[in-house]
């Protein structure tokens, strides 16, 4: 099961992830996962996010800690971001409250950012 280093608590404030210019998603009620030494991670309650734009791909991963992630490729007019968001569909019950919620693999073509 999931270990003591993974924290899960609300993100303070309005959270906006971009795609090419365009918004895809906005939410005051994202969540905020830390996991270790790692950078936190921004997880979107799906209701905000434009799920239009996004199709599921048959990319998945394990994680010991949180379960089985499948992941979605954004598709928008200038493109394919490929496995660019992940989500936890059952995730094991330590972290259950990512259930629901997407995160985004950013860079180059996707930024999360607080409003």
């Amino acid at each position: 099961m999931a270990g003591n280093h993974i924290r899960i608590r609300r993100a303070p404030g309005k959270w906006v992830v971009r795609t090419g210019g365009a918004v895809l998603g906005e939410s005051d009620a994202a969540l905020e996962l830390s996991e270790g030494d790692r950078p936190p991670v921004i997880y979107f309650p799906r209701g905000d996010i434009a799920m239009a734009f996004l199709d599921r791909s048959d990319t998945t991963t394990h994680c010991p800690q949180k379960g089985d992630a499948g992941f979605f490729t954004i598709v928008t007019r200038s493109g394919r971001i490929e496995d660019a968001a992940w989500s936890y569909d059952t995730p094991h019950e330590a972290v259950d409250r990512i259930a629901g919620h997407l995160a985004f693999r950013t860079g180059d073509a996707v930024t999360v950012e607080r409003l």
